[in-house]
């Protein structure tokens, strides 16, 4: 009998996943600068790590980093954020069909255990735990799709999209209408209605569209602009 080990992550790995997590709840904005040596000395490590996981973070579009001008957070033109919804309903479209497909039972169940999380966290007014199961509950549809391709594709921009998510979870009844529409995407898999399924992810996914409207030069200034 083989016993498989796993692999201890790197140190670099564990500061890139510190920063990722911190841009992903919103602990540094949008467009916010990053400072090497402040978040060297906030995690008591080298800069040498540090600069390797925001080469890694720039790779995934969380972070832009410019000769002399130095690092910062990802900001969204209106441009840009036309570009990822597309991106999102392309895979998520392709990943919840072929989900559906090879086993909808399952993965009504395993979509029905987030949202039950969701709804908890929601009582609680736990607003991050909420996102985060938000984030989990997209995930599933790549989870059951069982298409590598499709799945490596999402994962590269996850922490990007989780970013938009949070930002976009400020805006008045944003959250309340986003858990409604999980609750109806997780009744129309039970019920194997595929084409409903997609109009409703469709949906779904076009609300962050909606929300910054072509006008919208930058992400980050739209802070102000309420429902």
């Amino acid at each position: 009998m083989v016993t498989e080990f796993k692999r201890p992550k790197t140190l670099t790995a564990e500061v890139t996943q510190h920063i990722r997590q911190q841009i992903i709840n919103g602990d540094i904005h949008l467009g916010a600068a990053i400072s090497e040596r402040t978040i060297a000395a906030e995690l008591n490590v080298s800069k040498t790590p540090v600069r390797e996981a925001l080469a890694q973070l720039s790779n995934e579009g969380l972070v832009t980093i410019k000769p002399q001008s130095g690092v910062r957070v990802f900001t969204l033109s209106a441009r840009e954020v036309r570009e990822i919804c597309v991106f999102r309903k392309a895979l998520e479209t392709a990943a919840i069909a072929i989900a559906m497909q090879n086993d909808p039972a399952a993965l009504a169940q395993a979509l029905q255990a987030v949202v039950d999380k969701m709804g908890a966290a929601l009582e609680a007014g736990d607003q991050r735990r909420y996102l985060m199961l938000d984030n989990d509950f997209h995930q599933v549809f790549f989870d059951f799709c069982d298409n590598s391709y499709l799945t490596n594709s999402y994962v590269r921009y996850a922490g990007k999209i989780a970013a938009l998510r949070t930002h976009l979870s400020i805006k008045p009844r944003h959250t309340s209408l986003s858990f409604q529409e999980h609750c109806q995407i997780v009744e129309t898999i039970r019920q194997g209605q595929l084409e409903p399924l997609l109009a409703l992810l469709d949906q779904h996914l076009g609300r962050t569209h909606e929300t910054y409207e072509i006008g919208v030069e930058d992400i980050a200034a739209a802070d102000a602009i309420t429902d």
